[in-house]
């Protein structure tokens, strides 16, 4: 199948021929969903951690007699039922949010994204991005040329310069084909692919 291939001014100059297993497959919309809820559970670090009513600091102290308050009876003031008392199911530190997808399944939804982003016209093949020096300003204007403001750029190779130009953008992610994730191919409004970065993720996910 074919891509439209996208000049220095973005607009399309011609078409470059594309391998259909990565972006020709069928919309499968419950794997990209759990696809990009592994990611984004895989990401957690599940650091957070709640107290007991034995680990809050509390005295034991009994805080009101037993009887003649008209109140109900309590023990002391760590328990669940106080404000400030300690949790009855407490979260716990270092807890595991990992979601196993085994390999078959990751790459079939990378390429369900790349698909679809095909046919949404989100997605783009350039010859090349490189920038002559780590200048901000130069990378910016070449994608203020393109009429790209919201873009995915994978380059087959990241070099300093371009590394260093792409990273004060705040809508603009350069990456290398292994580091293509799926919340960033689904965030973004344009994903361009350079000709080389193709049989990368030809091998990748095909």
């Amino acid at each position: 199948m074919q891509v439209e291939l996208l000049n220095d001014q973005g607009q399309a100059s011609s078409n470059v021929d594309v391998p259909e297993t990565v972006f020709g497959r069928d919309y499968n919309e419950a794997l990209i969903h759990q696809l990009v809820v592994a990611y984004q559970a895989n990401a957690r670090q599940g650091t957070r951690a709640q107290k007991d009513r034995e680990q809050v600091h509390h005295s034991t102290k009994k805080p009101f007699k037993q009887k003649g308050t008209g109140r109900a009876r309590a023990g002391m003031t760590s328990s669940p039922l106080w404000r400030g008392g300690g949790r009855i199911f407490p979260n716990s530190p270092d807890e595991n949010f990992t979601q196993k997808l085994n390999k078959k399944m990751y790459r079939a939804g990378m390429a369900s994204i790349f698909s679809q982003l095909v046919r949404e016209g989100r997605l783009a093949v350039v010859d090349s991005i490189k920038v002559d020096s780590p200048k901000t300003k130069q990378l910016a204007d070449k994608f203020k040329a393109m009429n790209l403001s919201h873009v995915l750029v994978i380059a087959e190779e990241v070099d300093e310069n371009l590394y260093l130009a792409s990273r004060n953008l705040p809508n603009v992610l350069v990456v290398e084909p292994r580091y293509a994730d799926p919340v960033s191919l689904v965030h973004y409004k344009k994903v361009l692919v350079t000709k080389a970065a193709i049989d990368q993720l030809k091998e990748m996910f095909a």
